[in-house]
């Protein structure tokens, strides 16, 4: 799909509910998977206009009408509680005629938001304090949306983080040896089958009603939270495409799995690559202090896990595809994925050695 002009941008920005004429029109830059404009109006207010990418979320409106249901929702709750509504939660811009979003000709999905003043994203953490403030905001987002019914959800892409299905995928990238790769990697695939009933964890746990369905955020890193410019309190938590029913435990794990290791998850040398137990009990403390009683005894149990399943998931996700040919992630050189998942394996084996500990300082908070 070709990328649109100044001029059509202008046409779709007519299309949604800005409030006066656009006097300013400038590209954002830092989004990887969507296009993004910043948008002023006669008025001075700013907004934010968007592509959504459907080649990864195949139903855009879906996509919407989810996180339409929980901003509203979480905008309530800030309501109730004599909050701030401006920039507590994202707001969907409706288009003129009432849509959360709008197809131009071209197909492209375009949405709107309100741009929230007087905030700033930071890329990377830089110690324990900030993982923990981290935390803090995740487990909030968990606690705002715990009496939600995340079943009212769709699954903006279908089993995401369905772990038992991502190793009989892989199993069957394995079988089907496209490039040829299979020999060279015989120990990364023992490692990962001796592993098989961990796939199982939470997916089984969810299906049987020992952990309760939530609304997940999914990508839960530093650069998703917005923060005041002056405090550098978490003010709001951003990019909720992939907001979806699921398990508190996939979004603890999700940031564990890249806040509590050494090293990037690329990285060749794997003598750098390393498990921090300390970010893991920083980002413990910040998230179930968010949480504010919200989650379950079990859920407090299982943290750990969530950080270990999320880490073995993804390394059987870039094993699999390392396996396939590399079909599905971009990749600078040819054993790249091969690389990646080798540190997350290397992170999955340091944080079997110090599962117990990680289980008693979890239970401690609790």
């Amino acid at each position: 799909m070709t990328k649109p002009t100044h001029e059509q941008v202008l046409a779709v920005c007519d299309r949604f509910a800005f409030g006066g004429a656009v006097t300013d029109l400038k590209v954002c830059g830092n989004g990887h998977i969507n296009s993004t404009y910043i948008v002023t109006s006669e008025s001075g207010k700013r907004y934010v206009l968007q592509i959504l990418n459907t080649a990864i979320f195949k139903d855009p409106v879906g996509v919407m009408n989810n996180i339409v249901a929980v901003t509203d929702h979480i905008r309530k709750g800030l309501a109730e509680t004599g909050e701030d509504t401006e920039r507590g939660t994202m707001k969907v811009i409706l288009t003129k005629e009432g849509a959360n979003g709008y197809t131009d000709d071209e197909g492209r999905f375009w949405r709107a938001y309100d741009f929230v003043e007087g905030t700033v994203c930071r890329l990377t953490v830089d110690s324990p304090e900030t993982f923990a403030r981290v935390g803090e905001a995740f487990g909030d987002f968990q606690r705002r949306l715990s009496d939600f019914d995340a079943s009212k959800l769709i699954e903006s892409i279908p089993n995401f983080h369905n772990t038992k299905k991502r190793y009989a995928d892989f199993l069957a990238a394995v079988e089907r040896n496209a490039a040829g790769r299979v020999d060279s990697v015989r120990e990364e695939i023992h490692f990962i089958t001796d592993r098989a009933d961990k796939c199982a964890l939470i997916v089984d746990a969810l299906a049987c009603g020992d952990l309760p369905l939530r609304v997940t955020h999914n990508d839960t890193k530093l650069s998703n939270i917005l923060l005041d410019e002056v405090t550098e309190e978490a003010v709001c938590i951003i990019d909720l495409d992939t907001v979806m029913p699921g398990s508190a435990l996939y979004d603890f794990g999700d940031s564990i799995r890249t806040g509590a290791a050494s090293a990037a998850e690329d990285e060749p040398d794997l003598d750098k690559v390393h498990f921090l137990p300390e970010m893991f009990k920083a980002y413990a403390r910040g998230f179930i202090k968010g949480t504010g009683g919200a989650l379950t005894e079990t859920e407090l149990q299982m943290l750990p896990d969530g950080g270990y399943v999320i880490t073995l998931e993804q390394a059987i996700r870039f094993l699999a595809d390392y396996l396939d040919g590399d079909t599905y992630y971009h990749t600078d050189y040819p054993d790249h994925n091969l690389v990646r998942a080798r540190t997350q394996l290397k992170l999955v084996a340091e944080t079997e050695a110090c599962m117990e500990e990680l289980r008693e300082f979890v239970k401690g908070l609790a």
